[in-house]
Parts: C-alpha cells; structure tokens; sequence
C-alpha cells in the first residue's frame, strides 16, 4: 500500500512499476522498431529524457524487437519505463538482463534522479554489482516477514566502506568503459536524421 492504495490495482499517478515480465510478453517480440515503442509511450514530449536514456542504456533506435536479444529488450523497456517523470519507482530484478556497464550507467541515472527531484526508488534486486554506495535504506525480508530494515548506516558496514564493486566487476567495468568509447554510440540515434520508416 502507498497512501493507503494498492498501486497494482489502482493505479495511482506518479507510480511506475518495472518488472521482469515485460520482455516475456508476446508483443515487445514482434517486427516493431525501437523510435515506434517509445514515441507510443511519449517520446515526442520528453525529447530530451528520451535521448538521454537512449544514450544512458545504450539503444540503437534501428533496432527492430524481434531481431534483439533479451538484454537488449530489456533496454528497451527501461527507456520507455522512465520516459514520463515519475514520483515513486518500483523495481523488482529489472537489471537481471543487464550487462555490467548497462546496469552502472543505469544506476547512476537513478541516482541522479533522486538527487536532483524529489522522488524514491523501491528496488528488489539479488544482483548487488554496483550498489554499495546506491541504496539509503534497506530492507531484509525471509519468507516473507521483515527480518532487519532501516538506513544504511544502522547497519555494520555502512555505505562508504563498501567498494563500489567486487574488484573482478570494477576491472570489467572499465573494460566495458574503454570498449564502449573505442567503439562510440550506437548508430541510429536521435538526431541522426533517421525515421522510423528508414529503420
């Protein structure tokens, strides 16, 4: 319940949910491009939310859902996800199709968020690359009961004596750093004077 409503039933406006059921659906898997999904879910009024996400996650506007792998799927439903500004954000193992610098570069966005609107992420996650440092508070649940809650720095190890990364991940990292400004964006960006028609 957020404010006394189930937003799974109700709805309830500012509220974006982002699962992984979404790349399992039958139609993200159809013969439709990148540049159609996300003008359908706004797009055109958040041009430069938008842009910055297909930066941020890495999509290649040319892409076509049927021809793309999970992860790239997934990229896609981000994207659309976060195009709309939103007020509260729930995540549950959204990043599990991620690869490393993907889900950095995705995480540093989220945080970003926070800090510069005033908004909360409620995130699920089993995968802990990159979020150390990420998290103000957590939460510990066991078959369902709440085993221990609270901020970071209620618990042994708060957040600035943690790493960012196991060292193996921060080492891959900046390979998948140095390998994405070798090889520079994906083509068919915004701005490239691409249409949907073309791709």
């Amino acid at each position: 319940m957020i404010g006394g409503i189930d937003p799974f039933k109700e709805g309830l406006e500012g509220v974006t949910h982002l699962g992984v059921e979404w790349v399992l659906n039958p139609i993200v898997r159809t013969d439709i491009d990148v540049l159609t999904l996300l003008a359908s879910v706004g797009g055109d009024h958040y041009p430069a939310r938008r842009d910055e996400l297909v930066e941020i996650l890495d999509i290649d506007l040319r892409w076509h859902m049927h021809a793309v792998s999970d992860g790239e799927r997934r990229r896609v439903q981000l994207a659309m996800g976060l195009l709309r500004p939103w007020n509260l954000l729930l995540l549950d193992e959204v990043t599990v199709d991620l690869d490393l610098l993907s889900r950095s570069n995705f995480l540093a966005f989220l945080k970003r968020e926070t800090e510069m609107r005033q908004c909360t992420i409620v995130y699920a996650t089993h995968i802990l690359d990159n979020l150390a440092r990420w998290p103000t508070h957590l939460v510990h649940m066991h078959l369902g009961q709440l085993r221990d809650w609270g901020t970071v720095e209620k618990f042994p190890v708060g957040r600035s004596q943690l790493p960012e990364n196991s060292q193996l991940g921060e080492l891959v990292l900046k390979w998948l750093q140095r390998d994405l400004k070798e090889r520079g964006p994906r083509p068919g960006r915004p701005g490239e004077g691409k249409t949907s028609e073309a791709m």
